[in-house]
């Protein structure tokens, strides 16, 4: 894909001229190191802030300021449904229908709303499958749902194992059999779209195939992958996904979440739910009646009012998306990390490996060989923003919304000149 003379800030500058997204970066705040735009590849981890998102909130500290109260109804943006601007974003985001999805709380807390109405443990019907290396987040909530339910989470909850060279990876075939093995046992398949530590990329419309075949149910999470990858949702016959937006979706420190449930779920009798008045019919929610009205939709699983300032900072980072669009940021998405891999490999021989599997996103899991924390003080102190896990691991992420082949460039450079130093 890529020749010895691309191997230089030129060919980075080339590439960038030819790329159709590229003004998209300008429309994003870049922290900066000695009065320069510092080289961020941490949007695994908290994207940059769209210039529009201090306009947007400030827009509604305005309408709190001047109506109080009834900002909920007046104003440029009414409050009431302020929710719904960010539905058809989402929807078109993880391929679902405005019905499937909606932006509410945050991701655990979705994530265990789920667990209620799917994890549904009957008899020898109750082991969850989740990855190896799951985030410990995610593990701690499939193991509180177990104790919920009065079982041994040692005894329900099922990792996968790695079986690849790096350690971390699992083959899909592996994925296939364990569910095969598990059989009439399974009761819900749990994984994330893109493992958080290796980056590998899961093919959900085999995993959610594999887990009907033995009558188990299928939730993601997106954690990273939403905004990341491309998803069909809906026609996978996924029945829920969470995710968080503060990602890759840049809605900025602890942003609202969403969430998607399978329209074959909305009207069901059976289902067990959580409810709060949020979920409760439009049309009749302010006669604040004693029965609970279920929205015939996945608002219906909504609790509380959301918070409208998160709301409008995600607002901002979603117009983004939509004028982007996720399948043009997925193609340039996966030929800037081929090209960060590949710079990687031509300059970087004997200190670092990639061990992110090609099938991946953006996030690239770097694997260092020798004084492995001195290499990542040394990269923050240079103006260089990655993120470290122990005990020699770097995940670097080019996103393309906003980085440029000469970030990349320099980055895999500044790396170089790091290691000669050592």
């Amino acid at each position: 894909m890529f020749q010895s003379e691309d191997n230089s800030k030129l060919a980075a500058k080339n590439f960038d001229s030819q790329d159709q997204l590229k003004n998209f970066r300008e429309r994003f705040h870049f922290p900066v190191h000695n009065g320069q735009p510092q080289l961020y590849f941490a949007g695994h981890s908290l994207g940059l802030m769209p210039k529009k998102a201090s306009e947007y909130v400030n827009i509604e500290l305005q309408s709190w300021a001047q109506y109080g109260v009834e900002g909920h109804f007046k104003g440029q943006n009414p409050w009431l449904p302020y929710h719904e601007n960010i539905t058809a974003s989402f929807a078109k985001l993880v391929g679902a229908k405005d019905s499937e999805v909606v932006a509410m709380n945050t991701l655990t807390v979705n994530l265990h709303l789920m667990m209620v109405s799917f994890y549904k443990p009957k008899g020898e019907r109750n082991k969850i499958l989740i990855e190896n290396n799951t985030f410990p987040s995610d593990k701690y909530a499939v193991d509180s749902q177990a104790r919920f339910h009065g079982l041994d989470p040692q005894a329900v909850i099922v990792e996968l194992k790695s079986d690849e060279d790096n350690g971390l990876s699992v083959s899909e075939q592996s994925i296939i059999e364990t569910i095969k093995k598990l059989g009439s046992s399974l009761s819900l398949v749990m994984l994330g779209n893109c493992n958080y530590l290796s980056g590998q990329k899961f093919n959900f419309q085999k995993i959610v195939e594999a887990a009907r075949a033995v009558g188990a149910k299928v939730g993601f999470n997106l954690a990273h992958g939403a905004g990341n990858l491309q998803m069909q949702l809906h026609d996978w016959d996924v029945d829920f996904s969470v995710w968080c937006s503060y990602k890759y979706l840049n809605s900025g420190p602890g942003g609202l979440a969403g969430a998607f449930v399978h329209e074959k779920h909305h009207l069901s009798k059976t289902l067990s739910r959580f409810e709060g008045w949020w979920g409760h019919s439009k049309d009749s929610r302010f006669q604040m009646g004693p029965q609970f009205e279920a929205i015939p939709t996945i608002e219906a699983w909504q609790l509380s009012n959301p918070p409208i300032l998160q709301l409008a900072s995600l607002r901002a980072s979603m117009e983004i998306f939509d004028e982007a669009q996720i399948s043009r940021l997925r193609k340039k998405g996966d030929h800037l990390t081929s090209y960060f891999q590949w710079l990687i490999e031509q300059n970087l021989k004997g200190v670092a490996e990639v061990i992110t599997p090609t099938s991946r996103g953006s996030m690239l899991c770097l694997k260092l060989t020798k004084n492995p924390k001195l290499f990542m003080d040394q990269l923050i102190a240079n103006g260089a923003i990655v993120d470290f896990r122990e005990p020699n691991i770097i995940r670097a992420t080019p996103a393309p919304l906003y980085n440029s082949y000469e970030d990349v460039f320099n980055l895999v450079q500044l790396m170089k000149e790091i290691s000669n130093g050592q």
